[in-house]
């Protein structure tokens, strides 16, 4: 299967506008991606045994507002938000899946 690169990544009102190697181009609401969070604050993490407990996650109009946006590596893109929450890496595998 070949790789999937980000191309371009744009902020387009109160979305985000990704274009893929492949020509095509994904959409995604700020919402959508913030509560798609996929750090362990948000989708929690496995405790020994590998139960994992949802945690509470309280959004605020702060909460869907996008201040930056910074690729890492050859492979994710990390989100600044509005209220501070920083620490979800998105791969392009799930921004392209959220489209």
């Amino acid at each position: 299967m070949k790789r999937l690169d980000l191309i371009n990544i744009a902020v387009m009102g109160s979305e985000l506008a990704l274009a893929w190697s492949d020509q095509s181009e994904t959409y995604v609401t700020f919402e959508t991606l913030r509560k798609a969070c996929p750090c362990a604050a948000c989708q929690g993490e496995p405790d020994v045994t590998g139960k994992v407990e949802l945690p509470r996650v309280h959004h605020t109009d702060k909460s869907f507002q996008l201040l930056r946006h910074d690729l890492v590596g050859g492979y994710a893109v990390q989100f600044t938000w509005a209220d501070g929450h920083r620490t979800g890496i998105y791969s392009y595998d799930l921004l392209r899946a959220l489209g």
